[in-house]
């Protein structure tokens, strides 16, 4: 249960969709990890944080993947979803509502937004000519095509881009092209297709990019597109496809991006539905909520540029920000199944403990857009170093003499009032780095604080003073303080390792949410103190990465 203060904010926070026709990888995790510990941050400070996701499941390529499997689509995505649900739920994720865009409250929400656009004018027909696959019956994406790269002549390369050479071309670009599902050279085919008018917007996305809701790489970047002039979207796809058929455009249905951002709203509805929420009060333009996306750097023209157009049109809030981050690699290079650094989700859990990557990743995490490395040798020293061999170590070394020699209780009057109360003013320079999702800042400080903690305890010595009879309350003095600055540590670690705080507060017998953090505990006991974290094994790191790799 959340305790709300007087001055709560109401925030909606989302993470993009992971698409339903394949299982996460750590990428997937760097995003959620990072969303997650900004929510949980959120509802720490006392505010009403909701997190809502769900899986982005329509498209050619669920529809063909489900074929292959035997299985309807339907079928496919619920499989999908179940261990999307799963490995996310490994990680601590705490959604508050995992849903699907394939649902009602989606295809809904599609055609509502939709028949806006088409009643403001902002939808166009025209005709375009397409790849199609005469054997499958069924026009091709660029991914569904492949031939020989036009400049390098690399064999084998896709209809948009070539993996050897970098370059970026058309479909029709491609030397002796075929599709990639039967074989067969492709045809010209003519087709009738819907269009978002975006250029219709130009005004509205060029002062909305710049007023401070994107990153500045990120609105720099949006900002080119809009100067060079922005294009028609192409939001329709042909039948056979597995989505949402366009309201009054037979055998028509809604490109999987149209549908995909609006799954979003959708999720929100359900949680709604299903917790009293008033929908409306989050939705409407001069709504008192926050709305923020957490999103890869690679689908920043989806979010920034689209999404606000369909949401102004249509008569909604627009975001009140959006974050977007960078790539994952792995010791430096991009993920890799021989080299067995893509590393699912799944696997990792199979191996090793969801808190270490957390940390990890938090340890490292900026507000910027630079892609994130993934050094497993890096992982595996500062993970022990800062949370086993700093933070944990101020628990354990405390822990012992009071529960030997003072029944696990704490001093009735705190010994260095002084140095507990520079630790929780520490709180708001750190809050503020969290907020700002600046989260390797916050953690290098509060390992700050765990340094000045066990310096203390060094220079007290209460092992030395427990040999001495004189010297025996001085050892509970001095303990209690170092279980106080162990309280505000998990306080501030708590938005990243929520388990591990969860073991501390049972030792500790009190809640280490954040706005409860005002005074030291005095007089207060303890429960005996149990393992709150184990060591990162490298053997179990070795055993990860050659479980994953791939011939």
């Amino acid at each position: 249960m959340i305790l709300m203060t007087s001055n709560a904010r109401k925030i909606l926070v989302t993470s993009a969709l992971p698409y339903a026709n394949a299982p996460l990888h750590l990428g997937h995790m760097l995003e959620q990890v990072q969303t997650d510990i900004w929510v949980r941050f959120q509802r720490s400070r006392g505010h009403q944080c909701l997190y809502v996701c769900a899986d982005d499941a329509h498209g050619t390529a669920i529809m063909l993947s489900a074929e292959a499997a035997g299985v309807t689509p339907e079928a496919h995505i619920d499989a999908v979803k179940s261990d999307h649900l799963r490995d996310s739920t490994g990680f601590l994720i705490g959604f508050d509502q995992y849903y699907s865009t394939h649902s009602e409250e989606n295809r809904q929400w599609s055609e509502r937004i939709f028949q806006k656009l088409d009643a403001a004018g902002h939808i166009s027909v025209r005709e375009i000519i397409q790849a199609y696959d005469q054997e499958k019956g069924l026009f091709l994406a660029d991914r569904f095509i492949k031939g020989t790269c036009p400049r390098c002549k690399a064999a084998d390369q896709y209809g948009d881009n070539c993996e050897v050479c970098g370059a970026t071309y058309s479909p029709s670009d491609l030397i002796d092209p075929v599709s990639a599902l039967s074989g067969s050279a492709p045809v010209d085919r003519a087709s009738d297709h819907l269009f978002f008018k975006l250029g219709d917007f130009t005004e509205l996305l060029t002062t909305w990019t710049r007023a401070g809701s994107l990153q500045p790489a990120v609105a720099n970047k949006l900002g080119e597109w809009i100067e060079a002039g922005l294009q028609d979207w192409d939001i329709s796809r042909d039948a056979p496809y597995f989505g949402f058929e366009i309201p009054g455009y037979p055998d028509k249905y809604f490109y999987v991006w149209l549908d995909a951002p609006i799954g979003y709203m959708a999720s929100f509805q359900r949680f709604c539905a299903e917790h009293d929420e008033d929908f409306d009060a989050w939705w409407q333009p001069d709504s008192q909520t926050e709305l923020y996306h957490f999103i890869g750097k690679d689908i920043v023209n989806f979010h920034g540029l689209f999404w606000p157009a369909m949401l102004r049109a249509s008569g909604l809030r627009l975001p009140t920000a959006i974050f977007a981050h960078g790539f994952l690699t792995v010791d430096g290079t991009k993920m890799s199944k021989s080299r067995g650094t893509f590393i699912k989700a799944s696997t990792y859990l199979d191996h090793l403990d969801p808190e270490h990557l957390r940390y990890y990743f938090a340890a490292k995490l900026s507000a910027g857009v630079d892609d994130f490395d993934l050094n497993l040798s890096d992982f595996v020293q500062r993970v022990n170093s800062d949370l086993v061999g700093k933070v944990v170590n101020i628990a354990s070394r405390c822990a012992g003499f009071l529960r030997k020699n003072f029944d696990n209780k704490l001093s009735d009057e705190c010994d260095e009032p002084d140095l507990v109360r520079s630790f929780i003013d520490a709180g708001d320079g750190i809050a503020e780095l969290y907020e700002n999702r600046e989260f390797g800042r916050a953690m290098r400080d509060i390992i700050a604080l765990a340094d000045r903690a066990n310096q203390y305890i060094d220079d007290k010595k209460p092992w030395v003073m427990a040999k001495d009879p004189e010297q025996v309350d001085d050892v509970q003095a001095v303990c209690s303080v170092g279980i106080n600055l162990f309280r505000v540590l998990m306080t501030y670690l708590k938005p990243v390792l929520p388990g591990m705080a969860e073991r501390a507060e049972a030792f500790l017998k009190i809640s280490t949410d954040w706005h409860e953090l005002q005074a030291p505990l005095l007089g207060h006991t303890l429960e005996d103190f149990k393992p709150l974290l184990q060591r990162v094994d490298p053997d179990s790191v070795t055993a990860m990465i050659e479980s994953g790799k791939v011939s």
